[in-house]
């Protein structure tokens, strides 16, 4: 084999990698952008693992509690539950940080593990009055209608 038809083959299985990883890119941010109306993405390490809907977790049991503030009960979904639909357990740590943002209104809450899968804490989703995700907690951080994240639209997990 000559000199210049190794070259070629070279340049041509890089190029043919390139590719691929420009095609496998490509799709991975069409899926994204492409998410429905009202769609809470979920990232692991600043991947796109999946998203959902509110209607994505009537599949799963409720949780509620009586807010101190003002004594409404406030009944939705566990985080952690949600969390747990779409990644493996065996995946989190206790120090594994788990931030849920609203940037409508630019707000963010950042929460390990630990905190999330405790049931007491009871880190859950309500829905809003307007059909929106807020996160909601008996945590002393999140307790009160001033410190909740109200129309959430990103989940980052982060720190395996």
């Amino acid at each position: 084999m000559t000199r210049n038809r190794r070259v070629l083959i070279a340049v041509g299985v890089v190029v043919v990698l390139v590719a691929f990883v420009l095609g496998v890119d490509a799709l991975r941010r069409r899926r994204v952008t492409e998410l429905e109306p009202g769609s809470v993405p979920i990232y692991f390490e600043g991947r796109f693992v999946d998203s959902f809907k509110p209607d994505d977790l009537e599949r799963l049991d409720q949780a509620s509690f009586v807010d101190a503030e003002e004594g409404k009960t406030q009944e939705g979904w566990l985080l952690r539950d949600v969390l747990l639909l779409y990644i493996e357990r065996d995946v989190f740590r206790a120090d594994t940080l788990i931030t849920v943002t609203s940037s409508s209104r630019g707000k963010s809450a950042q929460l390990t593990w630990d905190e999330v899968d405790d049931v007491d804490n009871r880190v859950m989703f309500d829905l809003s009055g307007r059909g929106t995700l807020k996160l909601v907690s008996l945590l002393e951080r999140l307790d009160v209608r001033d410190e909740w994240i109200q129309d959430v639209d990103k989940i980052e997990i982060t720190g395996r």
